[in-house]
């Protein structure tokens, strides 16, 4: 009951995760990444402990095909999971279960995966693919949430959206973007507030660590431009 995409900027090499469910806390529990090693999403019937264990292959150099058939091959449980796997290179890897509720579906490509269960219709999938090709050289977390947006336009889900996540990580070990939406009437319009009043203050927190004497973010915000 659950439709994501998972990307990697291959300008910046940056990667992102842009999820929405029914259920609550989704950020917490299916979108997994790590900088200069990449990313996955375990969801349908997730179980958050490949999370880790994903990341961990990846980090020795498995790549995302291996990474995949060796959750897969260690999880008796796979038919009811939906995952997608890229790593540092952006290739992909995908698995949608046959337990798993219809509509049920992924797309994978290089440096891109679309995929959703439970969905009104497989144009929620299909519609995250045609927004990620027209976007093409614009910022990850742009990219993201317009394929989250379009996603809930074509249909979403079955029985709605209550909860949804954006996450992006760059060079640092902390995330360059970590917003979540939860208990929420409309989550994925509420990601986009919070995101359009994050965006300007990205680099305030990149460079803060280093220079803890900059000014507070609210003097900082009246510093940047307008787009």
């Amino acid at each position: 009951m659950t439709f994501s995409v998972i990307a990697r900027c291959p300008d910046t090499e940056m990667f992102g995760i842009a999820i929405a469910t029914r259920p609550i806390a989704i950020g917490a529990k299916c979108p997994f990444l790590k900088a200069g090693v990449g990313a996955l999403v375990v969801q349908a019937n997730g179980d958050p402990r490949f999370g880790p264990l994903g990341l961990d292959l990846l980090s020795m150099g498995y790549s995302a095909k291996k990474t995949l058939r060796e959750i897969k091959d260690n999880d008796r449980h796979r038919e009811w999971r939906q995952i997608a796997i890229i790593d540092t290179g952006g290739y992909t890897a995908a698995w949608t279960g046959d337990a798993i509720d219809d509509w049920k579906g992924h797309v994978a490509k290089q440096d891109f995966v679309a995929l959703g269960n439970r969905l009104t219709g497989e144009a929620t999938v299909t519609s995250m693919v045609d927004m990620w090709d027209t976007t093409a050289g614009e910022p990850l977390g742009d990219r993201l949430m317009k394929c989250l947006e379009t996603a809930r336009n074509a249909g979403g889900q079955v029985q709605g959206q209550f909860s949804a996540a954006l996450k992006v990580v760059n060079k640092r070990s902390y995330a360059w973007i970590d917003l979540r939406a939860d208990l929420h009437d409309e989550p994925v319009a509420a990601l986009r507030e919070m995101y359009e009043h994050y965006k300007p203050l990205i680099p305030f927190y990149d460079i803060r660590p280093d220079n803890p004497d900059i000014p507070h973010d609210n003097v900082w915000r009246q510093t940047v431009p307008e787009t």
